[in-house]
């Protein structure tokens, strides 16, 4: 398993003339990371001195907030993974027959089934990352102010993960001949990341204004 590599070795991969691990498990590598960042901040200030400043009704709010948080490291660690298979069974289809209309026509369909099971992978990647700008505001306004420059590093990374596992969905997509399919996902990614944007610009905000008072 990819995951279970060294740092080392995971970046001798990537840099290796070998197609995987390509983009899209290097975008949820570094989304975990991200994530991983803002469960570090939640460690260091529930239960702490600095947990004393959060507001009485926002203290259970952050503390499940970074269940949440860890479960979605979780979740990003197997898509590592996930996202190096995802194109296999579009390699495969690639070589069935195609020697009559018959066979030209299976083929066809199990290309068009395999684009879409490549794109999913990315796009539930990307929707992970969405999900920890989403709950990562109780951790830039309260958390830990020494480690505030934690929080921002963890907000980078998240929403360049997000992007990142979009790229994948969009260049898969472009092979989707399921016009409905196809814009239905065209319109989830652009939303995902117009509100990954407007989340990730936020939350900075928060964190210039903590690094900076």
């Amino acid at each position: 398993m990819l995951i279970e590599r060294t740092a080392k070795d995971f970046v001798m991969d990537v840099a290796s003339e070998s197609p995987t691990p390509g983009g899209g498990s290097v975008s949820a590598l570094v989304g975990s990371l991200g994530s991983a960042l803002t469960c570090m901040v939640g460690h260091l200030t529930i239960d702490k001195k600095a947990y004393e400043l959060v507001p009485e009704d926002k203290k259970n709010e952050m503390k499940n907030e970074l269940k949440i948080i860890n479960e979605l490291t979780d979740s990003l660690l197997k898509l590592v993974d996930e996202d190096s298979t995802a194109f296999d069974d579009v390699m495969r289809a690639f070589k069935l027959p195609k020697n009559n209309e018959e066979e030209k026509k299976i083929r066809s369909a199990a290309i068009q089934i395999g684009y879409k099971k490549a794109l999913e992978v990315p796009l539930r990647s990307g929707e992970t990352c969405y999900e920890i700008l989403a709950n990562q505001e109780l951790f830039a306004e309260y958390g830990n102010i020494h480690a505030i420059t934690d929080v921002g590093v963890g907000t980078l990374l998240a929403y360049a993960a997000l992007e990142g596992s979009l790229f994948n969905v969009t260049i898969n997509l472009k092979s989707i001949k399921d016009v409905e399919y196809k814009a239905e996902i065209e319109k989830k990614v652009s939303q995902l990341i117009l509100d990954g944007k407007k989340l990730r610009d936020s939350l900075l905000e928060i964190v210039y204004r903590r690094l900076n008072n």
